[in-house]
């Protein structure tokens, strides 16, 4: 085995032909042997390694990501490793065993304060370009948030995403219900047959494609990371606004950690809620295989009273969830991987209120409890081919969803609307690349998707409800799209690239009553499109800290089938292209100071969105054309080597220009008031876009400091204000929401291997209106949809 060891060091040594210049490089060394990196390291860096001792060849280090010397990379490696790093020529260097004097003290299972990313004067990898380009070489609005900061004070969902960054807007109807907007990309309020306007993927996944969030706990992450702004070239359908992308962690085959938490909160006017989450990474073939945990669940305690049923605190929500993958090194440089995610949501109630009357109380005479399933499973293959990387990702995808609505109308007996969901996907994607230390490369790649979405409606007495209309879409997506950077001046790189998807649409009606428009066979019929969308974009040196970009983006959503009244009909795909320019300087948390301005205006043609149909209930229809301007800045600061300060502010202008005269015409019909008097009032409203507030501001501040060889203290605090904006369009979903202030602040106390958390959110207690809308048969008028009171929660967590 040392025999091996001497012979793939001497490779190494016989591929660096050329002396390397010390300078930083680009370097994306995956979690594997020491053996197998120090020879990767010198092929890119062109650098020789020995490596005598077999062992010392066999053992596991983690990955590692960012820009370094070769040397610098080289010491990273032998001190994860154990060894010790001796110089032997001009870029050759030997790693032998460390040799110890004494035993060293057992060292702290668990550093309670991680340190930041491994990149001293390094960058981040924005794994979501898919060509693993560095922060210093993507040409476009990038926001990461490191994993242990989302779960900071015990794992939430996606809500704590929009509470840290400006760009990121949701609804507000629930757990597993909700649907978010990026950058003021925002089409209506409703869980129906549009796409998301934001593309959501755990890994290189999709995790839904035209159902809500499925709201996953940011639980044992790497990173978010969000990329702004279309991202149709290489995401496709359902990227108008951004991405949203999770990055586990990584099963690990050399060592077995994990860790534990439990909470319990008090909510004000509430009832009090609970949370516990287990994270087991199990080495089961050293050095090869590895299986990695997570399970969580968590009660959320109820705020609302219902007099009417005699209830209080009626919205209480159970979610249970969680994934194990397996890690598994096949041969040198590929690996395959396997993944399963599941989690379960129960609410026993909704969580909106009367905007009259006694405060977080609502008179509704029914439950309307909801409930979402969802469940994928993932198999990944990866590996390289000398310097082109290879990947593929194939799964499969089951989300469910429930939700029950009062449709009572005054005078009338009770009556109960029901709402299912079912969505069923297959998909994969399979991709090559390749990329250079300057930021130019390539990349080629092929995605599949298969989806099929059933939505069906029942309304009656509780106990006794009767179908009504429901459609079925389905569609399969079959894609080719690549990107290519080229520099074409030390301080310039330029971007273009090109994605061509075949589309195949199907859908039909189904439950009576049923009448179908003119032209109804070929509205269920399966219908084909071709859809060509390019990207540029421009990356400028103007220091060295500061950077200009340019890009120019597309982006769609296909086509589908909606129920409007008893009718099902059809509606048009969306397309938005966005040209965009920022401006940045520094890095967040490693530099003293830094700051990003981004400008970008958007043009959005046959925009998809709700309304409120002829018999109360939501529908979908094209409603015309409009455009948007967004402005967005943000600021950090470190204050001496403990405290760093940020703020953030969003700033959206989005109007409808040319709103369509035909849907015009519907709306007014629809209401049983005087047309001549409401037309301008519903013009005036179908020119607003919804849900999108048109400032966003955040201010946060984070204080670390080491107490003591073993303690330490953490603490996190922000303010976030959301402005005002309309719930959708027309005069019955033209009331407004937001303009509030909502707040939190956390702290943590390590202590050695155990660490004690308190926080407090909405500490002001605002009862605020977050979302007009709890059940669109009263829709607007007499709903608001309260932040959760002032809620107290004490943790306790523990590393092993």
């Amino acid at each position: 085995m040392i025999r091996a060891a001497v012979a793939g060091a001497a490779m190494v040594a016989m591929m660096s032909s050329a002396p390397a210049i010390a300078q930083t490089i680009a370097i994306d060394l995956p979690a594997g042997t020491v053996g197998g990196q120090v020879m990767a390291l010198g092929r890119v860096a062109r650098v020789s390694v020995v490596v005598p001792e077999g062992r010392l060849w066999r053992q596991r280090v983690p990955a590692l990501r960012g820009r370094w010397e070769a040397a610098q990379a080289l010491s990273v490696i032998a001190r994860r490793a154990g060894a010790e790093v001796i110089v032997i020529g001009p870029d050759s260097w030997r790693l032998i065993p460390r040799r110890r004097a004494a035993p060293r003290p057992k060292p702290a299972p668990v550093a309670p304060l991680p340190e930041p990313a491994a990149d001293p004067g390094g960058d981040i990898v924005v794994t979501a370009s898919k060509r693993d380009t560095t922060r210093d070489h993507f040409a476009g609005q990038y926001a990461r948030v490191a994993g242990i900061d989302l779960e900071f004070g015990g794992a939430g969902g996606t809500d704590r995403l929009a509470d840290r960054l400006t760009s990121v807007a949701s609804t507000y109807l629930g757990a597993g219900r909700n649907k978010l907007f990026i950058r003021g990309i925002a089409d209506s309020s409703f869980t129906g047959p549009t796409q998301a306007t934001v593309g959501q993927y755990f890994g290189d996944l999709r995790l839904s494609y035209n159902a809500p969030d499925p709201d996953l706990r940011l639980a044992d992450l790497a990173a978010v990371e969000v990329l702004e702004g279309p991202q149709g070239t290489l995401y496709g359908a359902g990227s108008l606004g951004g991405l949203i992308r999770l990055v586990p962690n990584a099963p690990d085959p050399s060592r077995f950690a994990g860790s534990a938490v439990l909470g319990g909160s008090a909510t004000t006017h509430g009832s009090p809620g609970a949370d516990a989450q287990l994270v087991a990474n199990l080495p089961v073939v050293t050095d090869r295989l590895a299986v990695r945990i997570v399970a969580n669940a968590a009660s959320e305690g109820g705020y609302i009273d219902k007099p009417l049923l005699d209830r209080t605190d009626v919205n209480r929500t159970r979610i249970e969830g969680g994934r194990a993958a397996a890690h598994l090194d096949l041969a040198h440089d590929w690996s395959v991987e396997m993944i399963g995610i599941g989690q379960r949501i129960r609410g026993a109630d909704s969580q909106y209120a009367d905007r009259e009357g006694r405060p977080l109380t609502r008179s509704a005479p029914v439950t309307e409890g909801f409930s979402a399933d969802f469940g994928q499973a993932q198999i990944v293959l990866a590996g390289s081919l000398g310097r082109v990387r290879f990947r593929s990702t194939s799964g499969v995808t089951a989300h469910d969803l429930m939700e029950r609505y009062d449709a009572t109308t005054p005078g009338e007996p009770v009556q109960l609307f029901a709402q299912a969901n079912r969505t069923r996907m297959q998909a994969n994607e399979t991709r090559i690349w390749s990329s250079a230390a300057d930021g130019s490369g390539w990349l080629a790649g092929f995605s599949y998707i298969h989806n099929r979405t059933r939505l069906t409606r029942l309304r009656g007495t509780p106990g006794a409800l009767q179908p009504t209309t429901g459609v079925v879409n389905a569609i399969r997506e079959a894609t080719l799209y690549g990107e290519g950077s080229v520099r074409l001046l030390p301080g310039l790189l330029t971007t273009a690239g090109l994605r061509v998807t075949r589309s195949v649409l199907g859908g039909e009606g189904e439950d009576a009553p049923l009448r179908l428009e003119p032209a109804a066979l070929a509205m269920t019929a399966q219908r084909s499109q071709t859809i060509v969308l390019p990207s540029a974009a421009a990356l400028i040196d103007l220091t060295g800290r500061m950077q200009l970009f340019l890009r120019y983006q597309q982006g769609f959503r296909p086509g589908g089938l909606a129920i409007e009244s008893d009718f099902v009909r059809r509606f048009r795909n969306d397309r938005v292209a966005t040209i965009e320019a920022g401006i940045r300087t520094g890095r967040a948390r490693t530099s003293r100071l830094d700051a990003a301005l981004t400008v970008a205006h958007t043009s959005w043609r046959d925009i998809q969105a709700d309304f409120i149909d002829g018999s109360g209930l939501p529908s979908t229809a094209n409603i015309g054309d409009g455009r948007l301007w967004t402005v967005e800045a943000s600021v950090g600061a470190r204050i001496g080597d403990a405290l760093r300060l940020e703020g953030a502010v969003s700033y959206n202008d989005g109007r409808i220009d040319d709103p369509s005269t035909v849907r015009l015409f519907d709306l007014v019909a629809s209401q049983a008031v005087d047309p001549a008097s409401t037309r301008a009032q519903i013009l005036a409203r179908l020119s607003q876009i919804p849900n999108i507030a048109r400032v966003t501001a955040r201010t946060g501040a984070t204080y670390r400091r080491r107490l003591g060889t073993a303690t330490d203290l953490k603490v996190d605090g922000w303010i976030r204000y959301v402005g005002s904006s309309r719930l959708g369009v027309g005069p019955v979903l033209g009331q407004q929401q937001g303009s509030y202030l909502d707040t939190g602040i956390t702290a943590r106390l390590g202590l050695g291997d155990i660490g004690i958390t308190a926080g407090i959110t909405n500490v002001a207690d605002v009862r605020g209106n977050r979302f007009a809308l709890g059940t669109p048969f009263t829709t607007g008028r007499d709903q608001v949809t309260p932040l959760r009171p002032r809620t107290f929660r004490l943790g306790l967590d523990t590393r092993f």
